[in-house]
């Protein structure tokens, strides 16, 4: 179905020469405007997620207590640790004598027998830090029940944890009468607060006895101020990108490694104190304050629209479910998708509605599963066959995706779409940047669900960078057929202990984050994109050897010739605006000539915006999180022919108006 042999560009023949000739030499790229038959996909750019690298517990989601519920460790209250001051006699441990509900049955046990001149209590050390801001106002609240149905009279605050510097913020609550009881507080940092994570979330009683605690939460600011909300500046630089999707519950965190540890949507509804969270697929607990309806309200912020991959009867130990055993996780896939996109009228959208959102969710795309071709049982082509009848049969509007990367037959037809997923190394996606030039136009259409140049630790180097935008230049220029793409992993925390799976797009800790080089290539292509491709002969492209690492000779690896110019070029046949992407990965300055054909005439100026770096290595982290950004400029003399020289290690966006 795909030919996989090098070719270079779309269309034209094509002089490849050797970069050590002693000759200076100009490639040109000739672009046929009047030629512009082949789409974009207006959903090519878009973002894959999952809950890896602590992307939403200790990431995206805002929540600043971890083992907010004191599940993460069933042998001790772990990230908690007893707060008795200088004088107070207290000791804490699990219970599941005194539950909360049945969603939540562990609790943290207080006995205090003397609290001491400045109380008695338990303090939580967030996710490595407690965020402390100047001037901001911090959320949350905490159940608690004691032995005693007096009045219960609890301190709340956030403090110095190493220094005893003092108090940032602290309040009181009061409730009183048997039973668990919700203290809800708001704490206020001054203006003369200095922005640090050396910080501890304490709440502390002055009363002897025995006190029980569940369910504790604590939130700054969210964008949009979304109450249960996510992280502002994480969620700016998404909306930047301005992607067109977000594929979701995404990866394996989707599987589960068994039935019991798979995502179940239903159980992240509703009330956080609520939700039961499970173990997840990477070696930790999520709370799953990332449900369903949360993810929805995610992409309704940064405006784009929701991939949605129902769970298909496979998890990652190899467990698998056939014919009628799997009808429930089929009825369970159509419950989802009503949530979604069903009326207030049907059961689902009237849940959806009384958890806030009446309005159905736009929704277009279904996946079925995720990775199967790891499922050595030979299940996946019934199991997808069974879910794609049900679902079409409902929802025949809906775009059905297979996950195996091979067009199954189903009645009536083929697969919708088809998902593959490409973890390489640079100089791999420069090899296969033409992968999809000679696709099976009349096969099915391609979602590019996960993928990724795997260079730099925690997040992309610029030589990663260089083989994703080579990457995207063939999917940009296949995207009549590549329909949608997203990077995986988006997230890490770059905290020592936190990453399971390097590169990953953006990096964070508790107070900041960051776009990697590879973030802004992202950006870069997804934020100048036309609807219409741009033919492009070329001519005189150089070319360079592979340099290959000890390891690959030792394998005997033979290095390969490479290009050092990637390029393609998409109008918008509304406004005319042409955008040209060219990347030199060679070490040097390149000149190139660009040759306008098909147009009456084009607009003196233009703009540029090119991202460069000095070294391949060059990367941005925590410390210089602006080290490798685009630059943006203005260029004159544009005509039908003119001429630009590309700076070394260089990702270039030139656009241009043509009439």
């Amino acid at each position: 179905m795909i030919n996989r042999k090098l070719s270079l560009l779309v269309s034209g023949f094509i002089a490849v020469s050797s970069f050590s000739s002693l000759v200076a030499q100009t490639t040109t790229l000739t672009l046929h405007l009047d030629d512009t038959t082949r789409n974009v996909s207006p959903m090519l750019y878009g973002l894959m997620t999952e809950e890896i690298n602590y992307a939403y517990d200790g990431g995206i989601y805002a929540e600043i207590i971890r083992n907010r519920s004191f599940k993460d460790n069933d042998k001790y209250p772990e990230h908690w640790t007893l707060n008795s001051g200088v004088d107070g006699q207290a000791t804490m441990s699990l219970t599941t004598e005194e539950p909360l509900n049945d969603a939540n049955k562990m609790a943290l046990k207080l006995t205090v027998t003397k609290a001491g001149s400045s109380g008695a209590g338990i303090a939580n050390s967030g996710y490595w830090g407690i965020p402390v801001r100047p001037n901001t106002e911090y959320k949350g609240f905490f159940y608690a029940k004691s032995s005693d149905s007096g009045m219960h009279l609890f301190s709340v605050s956030i403090e110095n944890d190493s220094t005893n510097l003092g108090v940032y913020a602290m309040t009181k609550v009061s409730e009183s009468g048997p039973g668990w009881k919700k203290y809800e507080f708001s704490l206020k940092t001054g203006n003369d607060v200095r922005e640090t994570s050396d910080a501890k979330f304490i709440i502390r009683t002055m009363n002897a006895g025995t006190f029980y605690f569940s369910t504790c939460s604590l939130f700054p600011p969210t964008f949009n101020n979304r109450p249960n909300g996510n992280r502002p500046d994480i969620m700016q630089l998404l909306a930047d990108m301005k992607p067109s999707f977000l594929r979701l519950p995404g990866g394996n965190f989707l599987e589960g490694g068994k039935f019991s540890t798979r995502y179940d949507w239903k159980k992240t509804l509703g009330p956080i104190e609520d939700r039961p969270g499970h173990m997840g697929t990477w070696g930790y607990r999520s709370s799953d304050g990332m449900g369903l309806l949360d993810y929805l309200q995610w992409c309704e912020d940064i405006h784009c629209e929701p991939l949605l991959a129902v769970f298909a009867g496979y998890t990652l130990e190899g467990d698998h479910l056939e014919g009628p055993l799997l009808e429930p996780f089929i009825d369970e896939a159509l419950e989802e998708i009503e949530y979604i996109i069903g009326d207030v009228h049907s059961k689902w959208g009237a849940k959806r509605a009384s958890d806030g959102h009446p309005e159905p969710f736009p929704l277009h795309f279904v996946e079925i599963g995720n990775e199967d071709f790891f499922d050595h049982s030979g299940s996946y082509k019934q199991r997808f066959a069974q879910f794609y009848n049900a679902i079409k049969e409902k929802y025949p509007q809906l775009t059905i995706i297979s996950t195996f990367g091979k067009d199954f037959d189903v009645p009536g037809g083929k697969a919708d779409m088809i998902d593959d997923h490409f973890y390489r190394n640079a100089a791999d996606f420069e090899s296969s940047a033409t992968f999809y030039d000679n696709y099976d136009r009349k096969g099915p259409k391609v979602l590019v669900g996960e993928w990724a140049t795997r260079e730099g630790s925690p997040t992309p180097n610029f030589n990663a960078a260089l083989g994703d935008a080579a990457w995207l230049t063939g999917l940009e220029r296949n995207s009549d057929i590549v329909l949608m793409s997203c990077y995986a992993p988006l997230f890490v925390n770059v905290n020592k202990g936190a990453m399971q799976w390097e590169s990953d797009l953006i990096g964070y800790n508790v107070l900041n984050s960051y776009g990697s080089p590879s973030y802004y290539v992202q950006k870069m292509f997804s934020n100048h994109l036309g609807n219409k491709v741009v033919p492009i002969d070329a001519d005189t492209v150089l070319t360079q050897q592979e340099q290959l690492n000890e390891k690959e000779i030792a394998e005997g690896r033979k290095s390969r010739t490479l290009p050092t110019l990637f390029f393609v070029a998409t109008r918008d046949s509304k406004n005319g605006n042409v955008f040209l992407k060219i990347v030199n990965t060679k070490s040097v300055e390149q000149k190139v000539k660009i040759k306008l054909e098909g147009i009456g005439k084009v607009q003196a100026k233009g703009k540029l915006v090119v991202l460069h770096a000095a070294t391949p290595l060059e990367t941005n982290s925590i410390k210089n999180p602006t080290d490798v950004i685009p630059v943006q400029s203005e260029i004159k003399g544009v005509s039908k022919s003119f001429d630009r020289n590309l700076p070394p290690y260089s990702v270039s966006v030139i656009q241009l108006k043509a009439d």
